[in-house]
């Protein structure tokens, strides 16, 4: 594979890397209301475990509330009782028609482990990108044994990679440092 492949290839992981712990982030309560906080719930509505985007529109029209409007009135039961299993510790509010879900401010203790958490999950996407410079270098390291590349290109891939390896750490560090501002924020 030419080294311009291999380079390509490591790029194209350490960006998915970025993108999955950003994605992660969004999930993160802050404080303040996001309808990324129940991207991920799923309710059991139809005998179904289904995603709740699939089952209703989630919006927010102010920092302090989420109001959920179901596409269909008879699985607002359903998606009422998800929110309270769920580990958001949120109470939703169910008028018949929309659940409003008010959003309290975070104790200190749990911005503090909220933070914990935070600081994990950029541990592990540091470690993603490493890993894929790990097997980047590897390849890079069999081709020039196999003679497909010569010494002073096999060198030259590599410090690219170092190269990119820095670039998406760096964006990991941006990435966490403004999320643990806007947990910490009072």
């Amino acid at each position: 594979m030419p080294v311009d492949e291999i380079l390509f290839e490591a790029e194209e992981k350490m960006e998915n890397a970025v993108a999955i712990l950003e994605k992660e982030y969004r999930t993160i309560r802050t404080g303040r209301a996001s309808p990324a906080l129940v991207d991920n719930l799923k309710v059991d509505a139809y005998g179904v475990s289904t995603p709740l985007k699939q089952l209703g529109s989630v919006g927010a029209p102010d920092p302090r509330q989420l109001v959920i409007r179901p596409f269909d009135r008879g699985t607002i039961g359903d998606i009422e009782k998800a929110i309270m299993k769920s580990d958001l510790g949120l109470q939703p509010n169910n008028d018949g028609k929309l659940i409003r879900i008010p959003i309290p401010p975070l104790s200190e203790e749990r911005r503090r482990q909220l933070s914990g958490r935070l600081k994990e999950m950029a541990e592990e996407a540091r470690v993603s990108i490493r890993n894929v410079r790990r097997d980047a270098n590897k390849q890079i390291d069999a081709e020039k044994k196999d003679g497909l590349i010569p010494e002073d290109s096999a060198f030259t891939a590599k410090e690219a990679t170092l190269e990119l390896t820095k670039k998406f750490e760096a964006n990991v560090t941006r990435i966490f440092d403004a999320k643990t501002t806007e947990v910490m924020e009072v």
